[in-house]
């Protein structure tokens, strides 16, 4: 019993943590658009594009999905894949799917800016050419995967031997040993280590622009994050919490449920032996009714602990006596299923408040 109980939360937590983070189908039946992005090709619309076939689109193919949210919360979010030719991506980072990371999942599972955000904030539209996956304003993003997080990054641009090799122009001092005037446009104090190279190797230098705007960003997440929780996840705690106290509430009440069927066996086998005992006493008061007063009730009190009259097998002190083993069968059935009920309905609470929270 242990055993199934603990598969069971295991089952339903991890079948949560999938679907929270997944797109579980795509069945939006909203017209696709095209953009600067991706072109239609037929007809002004794109078509929808089944799941399983975008990991092996055509080159100068592009598929792009988009999340459709209701602006009144009364109908669900919903997803769907469009396909139609490839548009203009050159202002669009190429995002790669981490190695050992398959990348139908990464179809099917939701695009986040960074680490910690909750389930329903992820990216709207996400383009995808059957290699790379392209969202639009983001140079890296975080998809989660059977409850794992993995980070999308830019690919490094290409970089010739000739740009690598280039010389650049180093800032000096206009004299050796000499402090700078502010007022000086001839004179660069050593301190300013963050001006770019602009006449030496430019991808270079947009990379290391590039490295210390994310760097940037990071802190500025860190340093807002730090003083409520340092990684950023209350809410995250707050819905798995939730989330797993909703399968332990599911789990208990599967429980209680046992329990009630094992009570009510135990009941009617105390029924079944209930109407037996009653005949026999039937039989015995019966028998002993031509006695006189007091003899006959000698007589219901021999019987009744010595004789089974017609009922052969049984006698009328182990019949009370299973009787009362089956009576308190039936009383600790019950009592365990009223816990297992009780404890259903304080979880689901408890799950309840978290989840609205």
């Amino acid at each position: 019993m242990k055993r199934s109980f603990l598969m069971v939360i295991g089952l339903s937590v991890a079948t949560a943590f999938a679907g929270a983070y997944d797109i579980e189908e795509f069945n939006a039946k909203d017209a696709g658009s095209p953009d600067k992005y991706i072109k239609a090709e037929f007809g002004g619309t794109l078509k929808t594009a089944p799941a399983e076939e975008v990991e092996s689109l055509q080159e100068g193919r592009l598929v792009v999905r988009q999340k459709f949210e209701d602006p009144f919360g009364e109908a669900e979010t919903s997803y769907q894949l469009y396909q139609g030719a490839t548009g203009d991506l050159s202002s669009v980072t190429a995002l790669e799917v981490p190695e050992g990371v398959s990348y139908g999942d990464v179809v099917k599972a939701k695009l986040y800016m960074r680490k910690g955000m909750s389930a329903e904030e992820d990216i709207e539209k996400v383009y995808f050419d059957g290699k790379s996956v392209f969202a639009p304003g983001f140079t890296t993003a975080v998809v989660i995967i059977d409850g794992t997080p993995y980070d999308l990054k830019g690919a490094a641009p290409e970089v010739s031997e000739e740009e690598e090799e280039a010389p650049a122009a180093p800032a000096v001092a206009s004299s050796a040993g000499e402090e700078c005037d502010e007022y000086d446009p001839d004179c660069e104090d050593e301190e300013d280590e963050d001006e770019y190279d602009v006449s030496g190797n430019m991808d270079k230098s947009n990379r290391d622009a590039d490295e210390r705007d994310n760097s940037a960003r990071d802190a500025a997440y860190d340093a807002g994050e730090n003083a409520t929780d340092r990684f950023g996840i209350a809410d995250e705690v707050r819905f798995w919490s939730a989330v797993g106290l909703s399968a332990f509430a599911a789990t208990s009440a599967v429980l209680g449920i046992l329990q009630h069927m094992e009570a009510n066996k135990a009941q009617d086998a105390y029924d079944e032996l209930d109407n037996i005992h009653k005949s026999i006493l039937d039989n015995i008061k019966e028998a002993c009714a031509e006695k006189e007063p007091l003899q006959a009730g000698a007589c219901e009190v021999a019987l009744r602990y010595n004789n089974d009259l017609s009922m052969p097998g049984y006698t009328m002190a182990g019949l009370e006596e299973r009787m009362n083993t089956n009576k308190k069968t039936h009383d600790s059935y019950a009592t365990a299923r009223n816990i297992w009920f009780g404890v259903a309905g304080a979880t689901l609470t408890a799950a309840i408040v978290l989840f609205v929270w």
